[in-house]
């Protein structure tokens, strides 16, 4: 895939299934958290996977569905405990390429920011497990603006908070993420260049379509 990067200034970045292997989220979701919330409150692990499950597609891209905080509340667990849990942190893992492909960007001089939906406590235990925070200009959650990428109030936000620090203009950026109707939030908005992710799991086989997207990030890397 041919980028060109002189019409690029900025890189947005997502983090999980983009930078980091999904995995460790949907393990944790499908098969850590159901038995650790079955084993803290003595329930079976079928009707603990059919109350989680339930939940969790009701709140699906909302603020809440990616809030560590309110699933404390809502499950009676220490959220971030339990996603710190040996058995289940070693499952962070750096996609293939990814700090090549940081190494490229601060050598062209764009402005990097990771622009994220995950929890602040979330993001702390994966910067922590990995050392690409180093490549960052800023780091952004949607924690911060009370809005998930999903929503156009984000990307309003976004844009004021990162005209603060440098001459943001979106018709000179590029946004890279997994979730396809992020994508489509960031085009609808005005976010120039955006690619997918085909396969954010690396346990799991995903091929996009209509929409232009990458396996790797040698594919993008002159």
């Amino acid at each position: 895939m041919n980028i060109h990067w002189e019409n690029i200034d900025t890189v947005l970045l997502d983090m999980d299934g983009t930078l980091l292997d999904l995995h460790y989220d949907n393990y944790f979701w499908s098969t850590h958290l159901p038995q650790r919330y079955a084993d803290i409150h003595n329930v079976p692990l079928e009707e603990s996977e059919q109350f989680l499950n339930n939940h969790i597609r009701e709140l699906e891209g909302s603020l809440n569905w990616y809030c560590l905080d309110y699933w404390s509340d809502k499950l009676s667990v220490d959220m971030g405990k339990l996603k710190s849990e040996s058995t289940v942190k070693q499952k962070i893992q750096k996609r293939p390429y990814v700090e090549a492909f940081l190494q490229f960007l601060h050598s062209q001089d764009k402005n990097v920011v990771l622009a994220t939906n995950a929890h602040p406590i979330g993001l702390e235990i994966k910067l922590s497990s990995t050392n690409i925070a180093q490549y960052f200009d800023h780091v952004i959650t949607s924690h911060q603006f009370q809005q998930p990428k999903e929503n156009q109030d984000f990307w309003s936000c976004l844009n004021k908070h990162l005209q603060t620090f440098f001459n943001f203009d979106p018709a000179r950026c590029l946004f890279i993420d997994d979730n396809i109707t992020v994508l489509k939030a960031a085009q609808t908005y005005g976010i120039a260049y955006t690619l997918g992710i085909h396969q954010p799991d690396s346990q799991k086989h995903r091929q996009l379509e209509n929409i232009e997207a990458i396996h790797h990030f040698d594919e993008i890397i002159p």
